[in-house]
């Protein structure tokens, strides 16, 4: 008995630091005392995150002192580099943080950076990501952009929870990407496995939706009144998808609903009538014909020479137009057998061109829109390049943070002399 123990602890070690998705929501509202401690207590003494005093609890009961603080006790501690952690919480100076899923680390928050070549800039690292407060792990609300851009969501509320609904109420009911949500006076299915990962409902069970994103209607408890009309994204991930991605990419399959969800909270981004007029075309509007051509043919700068059976990019990834998850299945990879590009149904959303949580460049974009080039004379720019036009591009990173931004892609990867990655769509340069 002791033996198969031991067996059983290591394989499940073993699934722990592979990467791989590992099964605590299951698509759905997870084990209670995972978040919450009903006596205000762990192992006979009192929570003290927050220095609390006697008498006094967290909110809701949560183990952490807020909501995100909560979250983080499993998803934000080390090792990072796990499938399911989205902050390194002290990555050393020069160093990227540790981990690469789809959505990026939280750990680029607390990188700031101040150059004078080519021209002074500066590079905040609240201007990193979404600010989310997580009091325990020192991340602060944003002090510059205090309401959503394009919206009203205030920063000071905004946490894992405005996002993710840690309950997963909003459920796949059928085939067809049917979403229902449960509330009183209702039946609906029970959920019985996490909808991330291409998993099918069936005539007892639902699965969840991607990634406990919050249903129409949702409002966390921390902020009651609710962004929320449009329901969550249709999207497959890979069952592994915090790796460096240096010899092929992870593959998310985006369907359809995602810019749509986003604008929940930033809908004045969407909305011609936006004073600033930012918007960028996003959504449902299928990809131009010069577009898709573009984004076949573009290899990095100077190179059209690809074909679309060999396009896809996962720094700039797009939607397929579908809400076929078992199609999207076929498409959501990490061996580097899914390069098809887009065809006359796809289209751009915000994640083409940004990540959900943070990155290594401002406005969390996938790449640096700061400088002329992401690559200076076939190697990565960095205040240590060993040339001095390395160093007059390196936007105050080092070498090892401009590819880590990169998820560790082969300096090969880009051009000798590469220019932004909006060219994979548009082929300006």
């Amino acid at each position: 008995m002791k033996a198969s123990k031991i067996v059983v602890a290591a394989a499940m070690l073993t699934l722990a630091a592979s990467g791989s998705a590992l099964a605590f929501h299951d698509g759905g509202v997870a084990t209670c005392d995972g978040c919450h401690t009903m006596h205000n207590s762990q192992g006979g003494a009192q929570m003290t995150k927050n220095a609390l005093a006697v008498g006094t609890t967290n909110a809701y009961l949560l183990q952490g002192s807020d909501d995100s603080s909560t979250c983080l006790v499993c998803h934000g501690k080390a090792p990072a580099g796990s499938g399911y952690k989205v902050l390194d919480p002290a990555a050393a100076a020069g160093a990227a943080p540790a981990n690469f899923t789809p959505g990026g680390d939280f750990g680029w928050l607390k990188k700031d950076y101040t150059w004078t070549l080519p021209r002074p800039g500066s590079s905040k690292g609240e201007r990193h990501g979404h600010n989310v407060v997580a009091n325990d792990f020192g991340l602060v609300a944003d002090a510059t952009l205090t309401t959503a851009p394009g919206g009203t969501y205030p920063a000071a509320n905004l946490g894992c929870q405005s996002c993710h609904d840690p309950h997963g109420k909003t459920r796949i009911i059928d085939a067809a990407g049917t979403m229902a949500t449960s509330a009183p006076g209702t039946s609906v299915l029970p959920i019985g496995d996490s909808g991330s990962y291409g998993a099918m409902p069936d005539a007892n069970q639902a699965v969840g939706v991607y990634r406990l994103l919050g249903g129409a209607g949702y409002a966390p408890k921390s902020y009651a009144t609710s962004p929320f009309t449009a329901a969550p994204p249709i999207a497959v991930a890979p069952s592994t998808y915090n790796r460096a991605e240096t010899t092929t990419d992870t593959r998310v399959a985006y369907g359809k609903g995602m810019s749509e969800w986003c604008a929940n909270c930033h809908q004045g981004l969407h909305n011609d009538a936006y004073p600033t007029n930012l918007r960028h075309p996003a959504g449902n509007a299928a990809l131009m014909t010069n577009v898709l051509a573009n984004y076949a043919a573009y290899v990095k700068s100077g190179d059209l020479t690809g074909t679309n059976a060999n396009a896809y990019s996962s720094l700039v990834p797009y939607e397929e137009g579908t809400a076929d998850r078992a199609a999207l299945v076929l498409h959501a990879k990490t061996d580097g057998t899914a390069k098809s590009g887009p065809d006359a149904t796809s289209n751009v959303m915000c994640l083409s061109c940004h990540r959900a949580h943070a990155t290594g460049w401002d406005s969390m974009s996938r790449w640096n829109n700061k400088t002329e080039f992401l690559t200076v004379a076939g190697d990565f720019p960095g205040i240590d390049a060993p040339t001095q036009e390395g160093k007059d591009y390196a936007s105050g990173r080092t070498q090892a943070e401009q590819k880590g931004s990169y998820y560790n892609r082969d300096k090969a990867a880009f051009a000798y002399a590469q220019r932004s990655l909006c060219n994979k769509c548009h082929a300006k340069d």
